[in-house]
Parts: C-alpha cells; sequence; structure tokens
C-alpha cells in the first residue's frame, strides 16, 4: 500500500488553537465528523482523514474503514496494523504539512474511529494532548499493550451508549477496567438509554474535559 497521506478535510480554527483530528466510523468517510469540531472546540483547527481501506469488500457499504472487524473486540490483524501505520505516518506528516508544526494535538473519532484513536495515543504516548473515544473499544490486538508509564502520559476521555447494539456496552466497562488498573489518566461517560451515536450530551461532557485540559 502506498505512503501517500491519507485524504482529509478540514475547517480551520484560529491559529493559536489546537489541532482536533476526528476520525469516522466504519463505512463512512472523511466529511462524517468535520462539523463536530466546532461543537467540541471553538478554538480548534479540525481535521478529519479518510481511512485507507474501501469498505465495500468487507460489507462495509460504499464508505471506507480503518481496518477489517471479526468479532467482540478482535480486529484482523493485518489490516489492523497497516490502518495504526497509516494514522501514524498521517499525524506524523499533517502538522508540518498545515504550518503548525508544534500544534498541541488532540485525537479522538467514533466507533472504528474511537477504537483506532485509542490504539494509536497508547502506541504513541504523550504525542496527543487528549484522546476521544465515541463508542469505540479497546482492541485485542498483540501491538496494543497496558504499560504503566505509556498509558498514564495521555488524558483519555471515554464515552458510550449503554443500548449500543454495534459495540455493547460491556466492552466500554471492561477496557474502562483495564485502562483504570493500568493508570491511565481516564474520563468516561455512560450516555443511558442511549444506542450507537453521538449525542448532545456526549458532546458536552467531551467539550468540558477538552477545556479541562488548558
Amino acid at each position: 500500500m502506498s505512503d501517500a497521506p491519507l485524504a482529509f478535510q478540514m475547517a480551520e480554527g484560529p491559529a493559536d488553537g489546537p489541532l482536533l483530528v476526528l476520525l469516522h466510523g466504519r463505512g463512512a468517510d472523511e466529511g462524517d465528523l468535520v462539523s463536530l469540531g466546532r461543537m467540541l472546540s471553538s478554538d480548534a483547527t479540525t481535521v478529519a482523514p479518510r481511512a485507507p481501506f474501501p469498505g465495500a469488500p468487507w460489507g462495509y457499504g460504499g464508505g471506507y474503514a480503518w481496518y477489517r472487524y471479526l468479532q467482540g473486540t478482535t480486529p484482523e490483524p493485518d489490516s489492523f496494523r497497516e490502518g495504526q501505520r497509516r494514522l501514524a505516518a498521517f499525524l506524523e506528516w499533517m502538522p508540518g504539512h498545515l504550518g503548525r508544526p508544534g500544534t498541541p494535538l488532540v485525537v479522538g473519532g467514533f466507533s472504528q474511529g474511537g477504537t483506532s484513536s485509542l490504539a494509536w495515543g497508547l502506541g504513541h504516548p504523550g504525542r496527543a494532548r487528549g484522546l476521544l473515544i465515541f463508542s469505540g473499544f479497546l482492541a485485542d490486538h498483540p501491538d496494543v499493550t497496558l504499560m504503566p508509564d505509556s498509558v498514564a502520559a495521555t488524558p483519555i476521555w471515554w464515552g458510550h451508549g449503554t443500548r449500543d447494539p454495534a459495540i455493547p456496552f460491556v466492552f466500554a466497562e471492561a477496557g474502562w477496567q483495564a485502562l483504570r488498573e493500568a493508570g491511565a489518566p481516564l474520563a468516561t461517560f455512560r450516555d443511558e438509554g442511549v444506542g450507537h451515536t453521538i449525542t448532545r450530551e456526549a458532546l458536552d461532557a467531551a467539550r468540558r474535559f477538552l477545556d479541562g485540559l488548558g
């Protein structure tokens, strides 16, 4: 697969604001979460990359995917590793391309995008100011490890609906427990009675988390 940067959309904010990178879910594309950036932070420049894999061959419709999903919290190992490699390369390239080297970075996403953001953050401790996980899971993959010295480096916010049919709430609870036991600075949000979506209440909670990062 080519090392060309991922396609992306952007909503520009003030030059002194952070970069907020939002990763879409399975079967969506880079236009899916751009509008959420302004709801999360009026000061951020929102960058929304397109996942590297076409979704149609895996039955995900006409959009894109960060990896092929197997079952439970298990992604297909090779596609997950390649998706992480492409995401890491994009996040390394993007600040300089935008003329914003050294700008604080927040990375997050929904569903597959949340899972991918969490895995990237755990593998690159301290690279982001914070992580925002909407309805994702802690991937069962050999590259995703919870080492106390690394998990403590980046604050994490994780919101999840208690009636999520796509990624059951028990997966969130298991991920929360594992992160806390490893010493992660974790803030959680139970979206009571809510399915696989991002609600206004979740956005408000995530925004308060971002405001607290300074």
